[in-house]
């Protein structure tokens, strides 16, 4: 896989759509540590290798072109889709996380995309990476944190 696609190369390739307000001729950068899609965040694994952990029930699965739904959006809204070359990558879930933000571990040999209607597509270096909710500071009395929804 190219390190360097276009929206439209990647839509078009895994099949996977986005709004059609989006710039589909954007290039879409390709980043090997921390980044954020909407409500998911991938943080390289070696940052949370003492929290996040797989469980006899944890299972790996390859990657297909046609992706794999991570996450949907709040109230049932638009899926979160990660997308590989056939043999490019691996889902492994799910795993333990005592925080409640893991969903699953990606292992990437090329390059990964995560895809999103609204938000259009993000690239994972080769790596592995831990992909999970992302959480914000609450406001109010006692600021408790809650998930991002988006």
């Amino acid at each position: 896989m190219n390190a360097l696609r276009t929206l439209s190369d990647i839509t078009a390739w895994s099949g996977v759509d986005v709004f059609d307000y989006l710039d589909r001729e954007v290039s879409v950068p390709v980043v090997d540590g921390p980044q954020a899609q909407g409500d998911l965040i991938v943080v390289p694994h070696a940052m949370l290798a003492d929290v996040v952990t797989c469980q006899p029930w944890t299972r790996t699965v390859p990657v297909p072109a046609s992706g794999i739904e991570l996450l949907r959006s709040a109230a049932g809204g638009n899926p979160h889709s990660l997308v590989a070359d056939e043999g490019a990558c691996t889902w492994t879930g799910p795993v333990a996380d005592p925080r409640g933000l893991a969903l699953g571990i990606v292992e990437v040999t090329g390059v990964a995309y995560l895809i999103h209607p609204e938000h259009g597509a993000t690239g994972i270096a080769a790596g592995r990476y831990v992909i999970g909710r992302q959480r914000e500071r609450g406001t109010g009395l006692y600021g408790a944190a809650q998930l991002v929804a988006d």
